[in-house]
C-alpha cells in the first residue's frame, strides 16, 4: 500500500539539549489530515570499527535506561552544522576512542524508531586504525574504551542492548563470517 502525503503544519511543543517535541500534521492523497507526534532530532553516527583483532566498543552510563555500563559502538550526534555524517563519524571516533582509520564504508542507515521520531543513524565500518590523540572529553560523558576480541563477537552481541551497536555487530559477525 503506497500513500502519498504532504506535511501541512509543524509546531514546535518542546525544546531541549538534543530533541525537539513537534506536533506533525500531514494530508494524505485521499484528503484527510493526520496528526503525529515527532521527537525531532538531528540524526546520528554510529562507528563498527575493527582491527584484526578487535572491536572497538565503549561502555558508558546511560542514565535515561537506568544503566550504568551500557556496551555500544563508538557514537555521536549530528550536532555541527554542514557536517557530512562521514566526518562526524570520523570526528566521534577520535572522541570517543583515540582511534583513525584509513577506510571507511557505509554500512546502513536506518531510522531508529521511526513511530514517534525521525532520528536517522547512519552506521559506519571503520578499518586501518591508528592511534590518535583523545581530545578533552566533554565533562559530562563517562566513557570507558572496551577492545572487545573478534573471536568472542557472540558474546559482545548477547550482552548488548542497543540497537545501533547490535544492528553494526550482527553486520560485523556476517561480514567476519564471508
Amino acid at each position: 500500500m503506497s500513500s502519498e502525503f504532504v506535511k501541512v503544519k509543524s509546531e514546535t511543543i518542546w525544546r531541549g539539549h538534543v530533541v525537539e517535541v513537534r506536533v506533525e500534521h500531514f494530508r494524505h492523497a485521499d484528503g484527510s489530515v493526520v496528526d503525529r507526534d515527532n521527537m525531532h532530532h538531528p540524526g546520528a553516527v554510529g562507528i563498527v570499527a575493527h582491527d584484526d583483532e578487535h572491536v572497538w566498543l565503549v561502555r558508558q552510563p546511560r542514565e535515561i535506561c537506568g544503566v550504568p555500563d551500557l556496551l555500544e559502538v563508538p557514537a555521536g550526534k549530528l550536532d555541527v552544522d554542514g557536517e557530512p555524517p562521514e566526518e562526524t563519524a570520523r570526528r566521534e571516533l577520535a572522541e570517543e576512542i583515540g582511534k583513525a582509520a584509513t577506510t571507511w564504508e557505509p554500512l546502513k542507515s536506518f531510522f531508529t524508531s521511526c513511530g514517534f521520531s525521525d532520528e536517522k543513524l547512519h552506521l559506519y565500518l571503520a578499518t586501518g586504525l591508528s592511534d590518535v590523540p583523545r581530545p578533552e572529553v566533554e565533562e559530562d560523558e563517562r566513557i570507558d574504551v572496551v577492545p572487545w576480541p573478534l573471536a568472542r563477537i557472540d558474546e559482545a552481541i548477547a550482552q548488548c542492548e542497543d540497537a545501533k551497536s547490535l544492528v553494526g555487530l550482527l553486520l560485523l559477525k556476517q561480514r567476519l563470517a564471508r
